[in-house]
């Protein structure tokens, strides 16, 4: 009975010491690559780059046309330019779409009637006054998402995995209903649990229920890793974990896999795009693009024009498939960039680094000098007991309240926080609260 018992402890330490070579010799492939191939009708042997871009420019092409139609708010914004493009590069001289407009006039962007609206999504201002932004969506809408989610969570998920959905799952239409339904496609199983406002209970039911898949938020997800309710349980046999909703910070990633000793995955995308945008594959390297549905482009946040891939810039996107509130070069506001070279996978789709930060976010300190909440990730999640945490700068004082198991951890955030070149740079003041 001791071996057995030693033995069931050892397997997962085993598995986990080599996962990073399993992921190596796994033939990674792409599940949104064979989407895109679907979608286009382009045989997968077939897709290419080329074979891509003509599909896109049609479609760019289809969802001017139907704005120009059926858009008040794009029947004005477009007013005076072409309507007919020869190439992609004819694209970037129409004009950007951005959160204010579809704040000001949300109804305005809509081309159906509204009979044929099957779900209104309404997104809070936070931080300013103003009015929400309200989204629309048709009952195709729909079902382009529950199309991604069901393609994107086979890349690590197989019949029979039983999938906790940490996030908003009650409301019919909500990014958990849509999931749990695309999961039933991969004859998988949902278990409706929603965002974690107990650590402890969500422990429990994630051992109850045996999951061997979680999908949830960042810092959420990280509680359960790092809770003291965690240290008393022994640790659940997951497979993979999918962190989603909010930027990844690197070292959440690492702590989670680290201690639950499973690959976790990055989700890239936001309501405005169909909730759906990018996901990584088992090679990891950066983002696939959901390319037969949305049109990528990375501009200067300053001057809107196109940069080089490898550079760094705003990311803006066109819906291509969209019918009842298309966005044309709708602005994000999130930093990132193309990546150049082929993935393991052998997709052709575009690549998208991870991204770490908005642009609005970014604390300015001196001339070209800027701290961002990516410089805080990374320094505070380091620290194993740190939770969360909150920030603002004012007077030439940081002010951060951490999130912590211990209210010992004040002086190696000090410590963390003192080493950031943006900080050291000037010498900012810290005022850290536990």
């Amino acid at each position: 009975m001791t071996a057995v018992r030693f033995i069931d402890g050892l397997l997962p330490a085993i598995t986990c010491l080599f996962r990073p070579f399993l992921l190596l010799s796994h033939d990674p492939t792409d599940a949104l690559a064979a989407l895109d191939s679907r979608k286009t009708g382009i045989d997968s042997e077939a897709l290419s780059r080329e074979a891509v871009e003509a599909y896109q420019l049609k479609k760019l092409q289809d969802t001017l046309n139907w704005c120009f139609e059926r858009s008040p708010f794009y029947r004005e914004q477009l007013l005076g330019y072409p309507r007919n493009m020869r190439s992609l590069e004819e694209w970037q001289a129409y004009p950007l779409t951005t959160a204010g407009d579809v704040r000001k006039r949300p109804f305005s962007f809509v081309c159906v009637s509204q009979s044929d609206v099957e779900r209104v999504v309404t997104l809070e201002t936070s931080g300013t006054s103003g009015p929400p932004k309200r989204l629309y969506f048709t009952a195709e809408d729909q079902e382009l998402t529950r199309d991604f989610f069901h393609h994107g969570m086979s890349t690590f998920t197989t019949a029979g995995d039983r999938v906790l959905i940490l996030l908003h799952c009650a409301r019919l239409g909500s990014v958990g209903d849509l999931l749990d339904q695309a999961l039933t496609r991969l004859r998988a199983e949902g278990i409706r649990h929603g965002l974690v406002t107990d650590v402890a209970e969500t422990l429990r039911v994630l051992r109850q229920e045996e999951a061997t898949v979680v999908v949830g938020v960042p810092v959420q997800v990280l509680s359960l890793v790092r809770s003291a309710a965690a240290q008393q349980m022994t640790r659940p046999r997951l497979e993979s974990v999918l962190l989603t909703v909010d930027h990844v910070p690197e070292a959440v990633a690492q702590a989670v896999e680290s201690t639950w000793c499973c690959t976790v995955f990055n989700h890239y995308g936001m309501t405005e795009m169909g909730l759906g945008g990018g996901l990584e594959c088992e090679a990891r390297r950066g983002y696939h693009l959901r390319e037969a549905d949305l049109f990528f482009e990375i501009i200067d946040p300053l001057t809107g024009e196109m940069v080089p891939d490898g550079q760094f810039g705003e990311i803006v996107f066109t819906t291509l498939t969209r019918r009842a509130m298309p966005l044309i070069r709708y602005r994000t506001g999130d930093v990132s960039r193309f990546l150049s070279g082929t993935c393991a996978c052998g997709t052709v789709l575009r690549h998208l680094e991870k991204v770490r930060y908005r642009w609005n976010g970014r604390v300015p300190l001196a001339p070209d000098l800027f701290l961002t909440i990516a410089d805080l990730d990374d320094a505070l999640f380091e620290l194993e007991c740190v939770l969360d945490f909150a920030a603002s700068v004012s007077n030439g004082v940081l002010k951060v309240t951490v999130q912590a198991e211990f209210t010992e951890v004040g002086t190696a955030v000090v410590k963390a926080l003192s080493v950031l070149p943006a900080i050291k740079a000037i010498g900012l003041d810290l005022k850290v609260e536990v």
